[in-house]
Formats: C-alpha cells, sequence, structure tokens
C-alpha cells in the first residue's frame, strides 16, 4: 500500500512558477513510476509527466513540455513537479499518482492517487 500527500499548490500570476511535491509512504518508493496528473473544472482527468523509479526516464504531455519539469528523490520518498511560465489554462488540480513497473501517461495504469493540489493561475 502507498499513500500520497501532494502539497506546493496555490494562486500564483501568468508567468511565475510553482513546485509541486508529493510524499509517498513505504519503503519500495523507488520501485514505483510517478506521475502528475491534473483535473481542471468540467474537464477530465489529464496526464502531464511521469518519472520512473530510479528517475532515469521522464515523459511530458506536449503542452507542458520546456515549462514544466519533474524529478524525484528517492532518499525522501518524494517527486517533485516544478511549473515554470504558469498559464491560465495550467489551472487545475494536480494529483500524484503511482504505479509499480514502468512509465505510463494513461490513469487507470496507476494503482495509488493522492487528493490533490489546487493550482490557480490568474491572468
Amino acid at each position: 500500500q502507498v499513500q500520497l500527500v501532494e502539497s506546493g499548490g496555490g494562486l500564483v500570476q501568468a508567468g511565475g512558477s510553482l513546485r509541486l511535491s508529493c510524499a509517498a509512504s513505504g519503503r519500495t518508493f523507488s520501485s514505483y513510476a510517478m506521475g502528475w496528473f491534473r483535473q481542471a473544472p468540467g474537464k477530465e482527468r489529464e496526464f502531464v509527466a511521469a518519472i520512473s523509479g530510479r528517475g532515469r526516464f521522464t515523459s511530458y504531455v506536449d503542452f507542458v513540455k520546456g515549462r514544466f519539469t519533474i524529478s524525484r528523490d528517492n532518499a525522501k520518498n518524494t517527486v517533485y513537479l516544478q511549473m515554470n511560465s504558469l498559464k491560465p489554462e495550467d489551472t487545475a488540480v494536480y494529483y500524484c499518482a503511482a504505479k509499480y513497473g514502468l512509465v505510463d501517461s494513461s490513469s487507470p495504469e496507476y494503482d495509488y492517487w493522492g487528493h490533490g493540489t489546487q493550482v490557480t493561475v490568474s491572468s
């Protein structure tokens, strides 16, 4: 069982930055690929970024490439999402998720989810 707790969300002006963190329980954190997803009001949850267990492989959705960076610190059981050049359309609840094994961009493949953290970008 893995428990995930996100933090770092908030209100920021367009062009600003935020860093989201996701702290995970458990002693086998490096065995899990980690993903960030987001859900805006009235929209379906969508993939943002993912990172492999040892951090050697990352994947991003096109609309965040060059602006967002996913990373992890396995010694701290934490995964991060650095978000730069934020846009109003990035406003959403951001969720951290974990899956055993390989990176995947499909949300049904993830076994464990956090409760989410709100990111609001004002214009």
